[in-house]
């Protein structure tokens, strides 16, 4: 995996004065691309919407709801086009997943 951004101690969307960001807990990670054991890779950005590696992308990020209570990937928002959002945030209503 090629992970973005991990542990970063900073607040939401990195806006002055905002709340403090699951990533500055230690309790998120945003994944970008998955290399293969052939060499190759399969890249958020470039191969969401590709025939071939879309629904596979697609696949892993339904499937991580539940195990994450906060799975955000491409559809959500411009913010999340290029990778997966993946956290263990405490939430009231259960998990939250887009």
């Amino acid at each position: 995996m090629r992970v973005y951004d991990h542990y970063n101690c900073r607040t939401r969307n990195n806006v002055k004065g905002a709340r403090l960001s699951v990533h500055s807990k230690g309790r998120a990670i945003d994944i970008g691309s998955f290399h293969l054991a052939d060499g190759g890779s399969i890249s958020v950005l470039e191969h969401w919407t590709d025939p071939r590696y879309g629904k596979h992308l697609r696949k892993m990020l339904r499937r991580a709801c539940g195990t994450f209570t906060t799975v955000l990937g491409p559809n959500y928002n411009a913010a999340h086009r290029n990778h997966f959002h993946l956290d263990k945030e405490s939430r009231r209503y259960g998990a939250f997943c887009h």
